[in-house]
């Protein structure tokens, strides 16, 4: 196979530029949370990209978009690439839309050289991977693996009560289509990377073997509304110290592992009634722990549950853990990563092996089909977060190696 096939970069940067035209936040990065009017309008272009480039567009019934380049044995399964336009609330221009916008432009670089394939191609909007509106995170696609029913992903709601299901008629977007059920050949996702390995080493690509074992649980903390004024000490239930207490138990939990590399983080707290002059009667808190190794993992939350009744006796409320979800437990597909790395070497590209410590889509695809990742740098690896920001001069190899690769696969 040829080694100069290239992408169009400055077609890339160009379609990644109306992007970040799209729900803008105040800080020049985005904030396109998912099942939003920003989220509709971006759903909007990326279903006009696909009329313009003449790929059929399809919608699953929780809002999935596949554009699909047909190849020419269509029976055959298709080789899919894909990631999420979604953003977190002060996001990035880049994580996630990097990847589906360069499987587009595999799509259109294909066309422009006129190359058929065997195998379709599709590429893959995932709906509500980052989880900042609906949790858990990656919710579709857990849904599209198998590992959760659409009714249960309709009925998740956000912090303000909406339903997911009913926030996804709000902007038009439930599809005919089944959700999963389907058999694909191999299942690719390019991302940037963020973490700072490869910027900080000057390599372009990183090959990813697998995740960080994680988990997710939201604590929920039961107590009694009252006066701060006239209320005794001793009589106080305040739910938002409880959650506190928690919030201090996590966070000693993370430094008492950190010289793993494991993490533990009190991300989210929701108050009620969250006013001046009330002890709040309700709490939950959302954590995340995330571990090089399952057996840390399982020694930090087993540390979290031995903390908790003491946490609930100091505050004098009741304290569970309400919801519990994980990820990262497997391995990508060792073939995949085979062709990942001939395919690098063959183009003379640098690469270096890398274990993602966040979350993406392609963890439960791998649940049901040969999955694989590849990260590209982000500057100084800042991510979530405005600042958040890439180059297209050390991207173009890792997107150049999606096209060789995807295109070898789908040629299979």
């Amino acid at each position: 196979m040829t080694t100069n096939l290239s992408v169009n970069g400055s077609r890339l940067w160009d379609t990644l530029m109306v992007s970040a035209g799209i729900g803008t936040g105040p800080r020049g990065g985005l904030r396109r949370l998912t099942l939003t009017e920003p989220d509709r309008v971006m759903r909007d272009q990326l279903k006009a990209w696909a009329g313009e480039g003449g790929y059929p567009l399809t919608v699953d019934g929780l809002g999935n978009m596949v554009l699909r380049r047909e190849g020419t044995e269509p029976d055959l399964p298709p080789v899919v690439i894909g990631s999420h336009l979604d953003t977190q609330w002060a996001g990035g221009r880049f994580d996630g839309i990097l990847g589906v916008l360069a499987g587009l432009e595999v799509l259109r670089t294909l066309d422009d050289l006129g190359i058929a394939t065997k195998r379709a191609i599709e590429v893959v909007n995932w709906t509500n991977e980052e989880g900042a509106r609906f949790s858990p995170p990656m919710l579709c696609s857990l849904a599209w693996s198998g590992q959760a029913t659409p009714d249960w992903v309709e009925n998740r709601r956000d912090r303000d009560g909406i339903r997911f299901g009913d926030a996804l008629d709000g902007i038009g977007y439930r599809g005919p289509d089944a959700v999963g059920g389907r058999t694909i050949d191999a299942y690719f996702e390019l991302h940037i990377e963020q973490g700072p390995a490869l910027d900080r080493a000057g390599v372009p690509v990183g090959i990813v073997t697998g995740g960080y074992p994680s988990c997710g649980m939201r604590i929920a903390v039961e107590g009694a509304t009252a006066h701060t004024g006239p209320t005794p000490m001793g009589e106080r239930h305040n739910a938002l110290v409880g959650a506190a207490m928690v919030a201090v138990a996590v966070n000693d939990i993370g430094w008492a592992h950190a010289d793993t590399d494991a993490k533990a983080t009190a991300a989210r707290l929701d108050l009620v009634p969250n006013l001046p002059g009330t002890l709040s009667e309700y709490a939950e808190l959302f954590i995340d722990m995330r571990a090089p190794k399952l057996e840390t993992l399982e020694t930090m939350k087993a540390s979290l549950r031995a903390a908790l009744p003491d946490c609930a006796a100091r505050s004098l409320t009741q304290i569970s853990i309400a919801e519990e979800w994980g990820f990262g437990v497997f391995s990508f597909d060792d073939g995949l990563i085979g062709t990942l790395r001939e395919t690098a070497a063959r183009l003379g590209i640098p690469t270096m092996d890398l274990r993602s410590q966040a979350g993406h889509d392609a963890y439960h695809v791998a649940r049901v089909a040969p999955s694989c990742m590849i990260f590209t740098p982000c500057r100084d690896g800042i991510t979530h977060n405005e600042a958040e920001d890439i180059s297209l001069e050390p991207t173009l190899p890792g997107v150049n190696l999606l096209l060789h690769a995807a295109l070898a696969r789908a040629n299979r």
